[in-house]
């Protein structure tokens, strides 16, 4: 599984499939790593299932593959506290690719950073993603966008299940004296599929163990 994968559908999945796991007899040894849009890990045989995001639907991944989706997400993204947009708690594209928009590295989330390049693109076709010098640090990425000689936004990974917003805009304390505060993207325009993935060449029990576990939590 990625890195970026928010914390609790990581940890439910997990849990749930090492419960799964154990009752079926079966030893599972966990990768963190990225993983494209491909799932090649899955492919080449170095791994036998994966926890990701899909760029496609699941019946589209290419043979062996197969997959069940988690939902849909969605990132925060923050912006100055002076900007319009503050004070409604939602930000539209339009004024979203106005602004220096700072994601990535694309090799730290390559399937979330394409859809989501492409999406702003049909807005400002000559946007490009800004890469953070702080990937790993929240209040160091707005303190850096807060210095930014033009207006900028910094765009999380996906943080929230569609629907399951944690609530209106407001500062980050730990961002002080940053002004920055996090918005909502108008129309859930920014969404990532979050998908169990394995390949169709695994034993029956084993594709039986994961196809339980992806749907105990998808329904």
């Amino acid at each position: 599984m990625p890195p970026s994968l928010p914390e609790d559908l990581a940890v439910d999945v997990a849990s749930r499939l090492r419960y799964a796991a154990e009752a079926a007899d079966v030893d599972m040894a966990w990768l963190e790593r990225p993983l494209d849009a491909e799932f090649s890990l899955i492919q080449q045989r170095q791994a036998d299932a994966g926890l990701g995001w899909l760029a496609t639907a699941p019946e589209a991944l290419p043979a062996p593959l197969d997959a069940m989706s988690l939902g849909e997400f969605e990132p925060e993204v923050w912006i100055p506290a002076t900007h319009p947009a503050a004070c409604r708690g939602t930000i539209s594209l339009g004024e979203l690719a106005g602004m220096t928009v700072i994601y990535g590295p694309h090799r730290a989330e390559p399937v979330t950073y394409d859809a989501w390049i492409r999406v702003l693109r049909a807005v400002e076709p000559r946007l490009d993603f800004t890469d953070s010098p702080f990937r790993h640090s929240l209040p160091m990425a707005l303190a850096f966008a807060a210095t930014s000689d033009r207006p900028a936004a910094v765009l999380t990974s996906p943080q929230h299940r569609i629907g399951d917003w944690p609530g209106p805009a407001e500062p980050d304390p730990a961002a002080d004296p940053a002004g920055m505060v996090r918005a909502r993207i108008e129309g859930s325009s920014l969404t990532a599929a979050a998908a169990l993935v394995w390949s169709g060449d695994l034993p029956r029990p084993l594709q039986q163990v994961l196809f339980d576990t992806a749907d105990s939590i998808a329904g």
